[in-house]
């Protein structure tokens, strides 16, 4: 019966212990569950499709330049 008891008052220290590093490093449970983590991954998703874009725009140009700078040559 003591078993019992010391495994969940280990338990316990240990999720207190959790719950007080995340509060430490993130702050308070308001502040961190203030913006929704698929907003922040949507923003990201969509900065990450912008450069890539960009970068196929930019390689399609010089493509198209060299190729007409080839052809009056």
């Amino acid at each position: 019966m003591s078993s019992d008891s010391d495994v969940l008052l280990l338990e316990t220290v240990k999720t207190h212990r959790a719950r007080l590093r995340a509060a430490f490093l993130f702050g308070e449970l308001t502040e961190r569950r203030a913006a929704n983590d698929n907003v922040r991954r949507f923003i990201g998703s969509m900065v990450l499709a912008a450069v890539g874009c960009a970068a196929c725009v930019g390689v399609s140009f010089v493509i198209n330049l060299l190729a007409a700078r080839a052809a009056q040559s």
